[in-house]
Order: C-alpha cells, then structure tokens, then sequence
C-alpha cells in the first residue's frame, strides 16, 4: 500500500509535532504531539491550523497508534516530498533504547517531482491536510 506522509516539525531540525498518512485506499492516520516551545513561525502557522489535540502521552502514544494504523497492511510504500518527513517518521518507530514497534516492511520514496503543498494544500501547514494534497496530486505516479 502507497502511504503520502506529512509532519510538521518545531523549526529547522525541530522535534516532531504532527504526523500524518494517507493511503491510497483512503484510510487516513493523523496525530500531534505537545510543542511546548514552538519557534515564532510554527507558533503563528502551524499551531493555529492543527485541528486536533495533542496525545497525552506524546511520542509513546503516537508510536503506539502508528503501530496499530500501519500493521493494517501487509507491506507500505512511503512517499514523502521532504527528508525531514522520513527522519521524523523513522524517529516515531523508535520507542526506547534498541527498540521500535513492530510494523510490515517499509519502504520509503523522496518524490522531488510533487508541488509544493504550500500551493496545494487546503490548509498548509496542517499535516493531514498537506499529506492530502500529496496523495490528490501523487495518485498517478507510478
């Protein structure tokens, strides 16, 4: 299953904050976590259009939701339009020291050839709806 991914992050190299998957199929995976701190530009566009309440748990609870999301599929293809996107969802398996939740094979995409979601997006910044845009515009790649 082709999976569009989205995060939202707090400033360049900044922790995760929100994460996003949209299959193919139209199942649809969305979370944010506390941003305790944000930078002034993610407290102006990106805080204001989340859409959703941080997990209590935080990061815990997000890798254990995204555990449940993903295992629904026998192997995922992730398509992401920026690096950060992969690292924070790679970091969002790890759950400890030398450990990671349990998922199918995961295969991961950078598609350089996407426009940009801040043209695209109905409400950019806001990962759900940015992963959206990319599964909309994405859906006739191979």
């Amino acid at each position: 299953m082709r999976l569009w991914l989205d995060t939202e992050f707090n400033g360049f190299g900044g922790p995760l904050i929100s994460l996003a998957l949209c299959a193919d199929d139209g199942r649809e995976f969305y979370q944010v976590v506390r941003c305790e701190r944000p930078v002034p530009w993610v407290a102006e566009n990106v805080i204001p259009v989340l859409r959703k309440s941080s997990l209590p748990g935080g990061e815990l609870e997000l890798a254990e939701k995204l555990r449940e999301f993903l295992n629904q599929f026998d192997e995922c293809r992730i398509v992401a339009d920026w690096p950060d996107d992969v690292a924070l969802f790679c970091r969002a398996l790890i759950v400890g020291p030398g450990q990671r939740i349990q998922s199918p094979p995961l295969f991961f995409e950078l598609a350089y050839d996407l426009p940009s979601t801040a043209d695209i997006s109905k409400v950019p910044h806001n990962a759900l709806e940015d992963a959206r845009a990319l599964r909309k515009f994405g859906k006739d790649r191979p």
